[in-house]
């Protein structure tokens, strides 16, 4: 398979970083954004800064996005494939017993994040005339449980969104919501406890679901997927 540059945000921990992992050692060009200073600069000693740029930004900050997707297209080129993977998850409870700062802090990050990169990235992909935006989906974004209301709500958004900017994009791009499936990791936990420990790790999902993700093309434009 070709040499793919792939931007994925949220990659200090959980998925996102066993896909920046896997990719990186695969042989692909990994742009990673996160919020946690330490483990970007664990992710820089690392990988260093032949085939990997990591910086620290937060997707929530429209301004700080611009920026960041500006400076990488200068320094290390257009993502040929995008990947949406920054969020949060509630805590646990019925809707009507979280603040208004939970939920809008948790939409900010699961829904304005991934529109603020969507805008700053997909008109450079547009100009290159290529490229493929994967927002990372869930179950919850196709069905409902009790005492996850807000991160439900998010995932149905990402959906829609998704969907409709599917039908937007000029040929060949294509735009996918792809739920992960039930992987252990910190997120999970937070809902299921020590019993999200029965499910596959991040880096164990993540040599299955690479060659899936890099498999997709204009075929699978505006369809929801699942891993």
């Amino acid at each position: 398979m070709s040499r793919r540059k792939v931007v994925i945000t949220g990659v200090t921990r959980g998925l996102g970083r066993a896909l920046a992992e896997e990719l990186l050692q695969g042989g692909h060009s990994v742009a990673g954004c996160g919020r946690g200073q330490n483990q970007i600069q664990e992710l820089k000693e690392q990988y260093g800064e032949k085939d990997a740029s990591f910086s620290v930004v937060d997707v929530a900050d429209a301004a700080a996005i611009r920026r960041w997707a500006s400076e990488l297209s200068e320094s290390w080129g257009v993502p040929d494939l995008l990947i949406n993977n920054a969020a949060l998850m509630n805590r646990q409870a019925n809707l009507w017993d979280l603040s208004s700062e939970e939920f809008s802090e948790l939409v900010d990050v699961n829904v304005k994040g991934v529109t603020y990169v969507i805008q700053a990235f997909v008109p450079l992909m547009i100009k290159e005339g290529v490229g493929v935006i994967v927002n990372m989906s869930s179950g919850w974004g196709r069905s409902t449980s009790p005492h996850v209301a807000p991160y439900c709500a998010s995932k149905f958004a990402v959906e829609g969104l998704t969907k409709a900017l599917a039908q937007e994009l000029p040929s060949p791009l294509a735009a996918i919501p792809l739920s992960p499936g039930v992987i252990d990791t910190d997120m999970l936990r937070i809902c299921w406890g020590d019993e999200a420990g029965q499910h596959q790790t991040p880096d164990r999902w993540a040599k299955q679901a690479v060659p899936s993700i890099l498999s997709l093309s204009s075929e699978q434009n505006g369809r929801s997927l699942s891993l």
